[in-house]
């Protein structure tokens, strides 16, 4: 046995299931005929965790003076109440009467919705923009799918997410008015919260269907992005490409205005839970080199990825291969002496407040990588360099 090659291996995010009283609706089917559900992430305030809490105890309270009150018990009485029996001595209990009867009918009826694939410039065109319209300022509505094939996990949403949506909503004056360009945006959530503090952000990512979900995000939550001040673009970067698509007949495709401003303005780079496949990491780490050979001025990486162990049959053991080799490239990167462009790599301890509901575990990691470059390239160069000294692993 040299080699065993699965065909199905969808995976599957585990963020919906650490969300409290989460409502998951299918609303659509995209492209592919995956099913696409929608989520609300709400922005939780430290206040609105103590808050949050006092409501708890009162209902738990209430709760536990009801039970008092069931056994004959009640608060501030020392007297036993004889338990209520039927006519043949049964115990009695009293249901809790049911808040919306259904008169002689026992069961509500619903109607069947039967889902149908959508496209994005389709639900542009839609009049019945309600959802986007009602959305709360501390809510961030995302469409994502649930398992998809290792290939379309851009479409799910990651901790690796959550986890940068925290530091970035812990650090709202360094973000305050910047440049920002997400490699991997997947859904769009990071960026998302990124636009509530920075000027302007490109989501970039690649595949048709992935992009159009990231913009259908951005739409739903233009009243959040729009409040803000902030911008979201929705850009195609391919990290196997050494340059820019400018293809103006390609929807989501780069313009010359904005490879400049990027060029002239960025000056933060952020990344979630992009590092899972060796290959695409090593693309991952070209692209960031050659961004950053191609910025005016130094630029701060910030890269969350969670700590996976699996079961390999190649070492017969639990490894965490595709962690160790991001830990690999980060080494090199920061080894790297070019003459042009030097890194230092440090790593963020995560114990910054936490505004978003989801299980912050230990594997969750959040790294920082600040490029020390001098002004060797302007905004007149509007591809990267076709080359680059990283070694090949």
């Amino acid at each position: 046995m040299n080699q065993i090659i699965f065909q199905h291996d969808n995976v599957l995010s585990d963020v919906h299931m650490f969300l409290p009283n989460a409502c998951h609706l299918m609303t659509r089917l995209n492209n592919v005929g995956q099913p696409v559900f929608i989520s609300h992430f709400k922005i939780v305030s430290e206040a609105g965790k103590l808050e949050s809490n006092d409501e708890g105890t009162r209902e738990n309270s209430d709760n536990e003076r009801l039970i008092l009150a069931q056994n004959g018990k009640e608060e501030g009485s020392e007297r036993n109440v004889e338990p209520a029996l039927d006519e043949d001595g049964d115990l009695n209990v009293t249901h809790r009467p049911r808040s919306n009867p259904a008169g002689d009918c026992s069961r509500e009826v619903i109607c069947p919705v039967i889902l149908k694939q959508s496209h994005y410039s389709s639900l542009q065109n839609e009049e019945n923009t309600d959802e986007a319209d009602e959305c709360l300022t501390n809510t961030v509505q995302i469409e994502h799918t649930m398992a998809t094939p290792l290939e379309d996990v851009g479409k799910q949403v990651w901790r690796g997410a959550l986890l940068l949506s925290d530091f970035i909503l812990s650090q709202p004056l360094m973000f305050k008015g910047a440049t920002v360009v997400e490699l991997g945006g997947g859904g769009g959530l990071t960026s998302i919260i990124m636009a509530t503090l920075a000027k302007r952000v490109y989501c970039t990512d690649v595949g048709e269907d992935l992009l159009n979900m990231c913009q259908r995000n951005v739409t739903l939550n233009r009243q959040m992005i729009e409040l803000a001040g902030g911008e979201v673009r929705v850009r195609q970067l391919d990290w196997l490409q050494s340059d820019f698509c400018k293809d103006t007949v390609v929807e989501l495709n780069w313009t010359e205005e904005e490879v400049a401003d990027i060029h002239d303005n960025a000056s933060f780079i952020i990344a979630a839970d992009v590092c899972y496949d060796d290959e695409l990491t090593d693309a991952f780490f070209r692209t960031l080199y050659r961004l950053c050979n191609n910025f005016a001025h130094a630029c701060t990486i910030f890269i969350s990825i969670e700590k996976r162990f699996n079961f390999t049959l190649r070492q017969m053991d639990v490894s965490c291969d595709a962690y160790n080799h991001f830990k690999q490239c980060l080494s090199q990167l920061k080894d790297l002496v070019d003459g042009q462009c030097s890194y230092t790599v440090e790593q963020v301890p995560c114990t910054f407040q936490q505004f978003l509901q989801y299980e912050r575990i230990d594997h969750l990691e959040l790294w920082k990588v600040t490029s020390n470059s001098q002004p060797i390239l302007t905004s007149t160069v509007t591809t990267v360099p076709d080359s680059d000294p990283l070694p090949k692993t």
